[in-house]
């Protein structure tokens, strides 16, 4: 009697298991499509979110389209057809996805839109993402401080570098930097040697940093034969080596040439590495970790039937609608607070970077 009844408890106790382990996989399919795998802070996006994800009970389809339009729009298609509850999307273009957010609409599937602003569709149901505007005022309060400005030092040297003008954080990096420098611009204690500011003329296709580095070649070429940079706004990682690689190669870093306040933006290894060498100066810190877990609340909320939590509902407007955004704060990484930002906080291990 009594191993009958224990064997019946034990069934009883794997039955349960099992039907908390179906319950827990009994959320449905989540899709990510993320840009490109060229870019380390991508990585950590998918596989965060893939992470908080599964933790929930949901499925996930995790794809890269590597800077391809065409790629990332033959995914998402072939995403849809999977049918997924949600599609998660940091688009390449944020203009091309109209047509195929339609076919997602017409099966169904919400939309939210990581990171990057997804244009001109009215199928998208939120937007999670960084305050990219006070990203671009963080970059340009590090120059002024750096600098002096607001103590009247000057006139100094800047050239300014933009992001991809089809990623609608581009300019929003831009429009926040610009708030904050273009004031010392119009007063002549910055100046900006070749004239170039604007999106028009300062932005680098696909955030490419081989493109920034050929461009700064230029500058320093045209313009500074016989002047000196004093400051260079970067507004990521990426382009920040590929500038500082231009400059190490006509002399900048010696004792005559010290290097320029050079900024960026996500806190890349290469870039935190380059800041203890005392090349690039700061860069913006953006916590993937909680991107992805505000992405998994908001897709929890909806399905759920509940109006997921967002702190903006005027900025983002995509062309046709504003979306609805959740907006998380960056932080400023330099040498004397990256230890207590990235590793003391989890984010990276002291000999990643050491």
């Amino acid at each position: 009697m009594k191993r009958a009844f224990l064997k019946t408890l034990l069934v009883g106790a794997a039955l349960a298991v099992g039907l908390t382990q179906v319950h827990a996989q009994d959320k449905g399919l989540v899709a990510i499509s993320m840009p490109t795998k060229s870019s380390a802070r991508w990585i950590a996006d998918g596989n965060n979110m893939v992470k908080f994800f599964q933790e929930k009970g949901y499925k996930t389809d995790l794809q890269y389209a590597e800077d391809d339009i065409p790629n990332q729009l033959a995914q998402i298609e072939n995403m849809v057809t999977k049918g997924p509850k949600v599609l998660v999307i940091a688009a390449i273009d944020g203009t091309t996805l109209s047509d195929v957010l339609q076919k997602a609409a017409d099966r169904g599937v919400k939309v939210i839109a990581y990171d990057r602003l997804i244009r001109g569709s009215k199928n998208v149901d939120y937007y999670a993402t960084f305050d990219n505007f006070q990203v671009g005022m963080l970059q340009a309060q590090y120059i002024e401080k750096a600098l002096g400005l607001k103590d009247g030092k000057g006139p100094f040297n800047i050239e300014l570098f933009g992001g991809s003008p089809d990623d609608n954080n581009a300019f929003f990096f831009y429009n926040g930097a610009m708030s904050v420098l273009q004031p010392y611009i119009d007063k002549g204690k910055l100046v900006v040697r070749s004239k170039q500011l604007g999106m028009d003329k300062v932005s680098t296709l696909r955030w490419d940093g081989a493109v920034a580095q050929a461009r700064m070649d230029n500058l320093l070429s045209a313009f500074y034969s016989n002047a000196h940079v004093d400051a260079v706004l970067s507004p990521y990682d990426g382009l920040s080596i590929g500038i500082i690689s231009s400059l190490k190669g006509v002399g900048y870093g010696s004792a005559q040439s010290p290097m320029p306040v050079v900024t960026g933006q996500d806190a890349e290894v290469p870039s935190i590495k380059s800041i203890l060498k005392k090349e690039q100066t700061s860069t913006v810190f953006k916590d993937t970790r909680e991107l992805a877990k505000v992405t998994v609340a908001m897709v929890d909320a909806m399905m759920a039937g509940k109006a997921p939590e967002v702190n903006d509902t005027k900025t983002y407007n995509n062309g046709v609608k504003v979306v609805p955004s959740y907006l998380l704060k960056p932080v400023t990484v330099d040498a004397g607070n990256w230890k207590q930002v990235l590793v003391d906080s989890g984010y990276y291990k002291e000999s990643q970077i050491r």
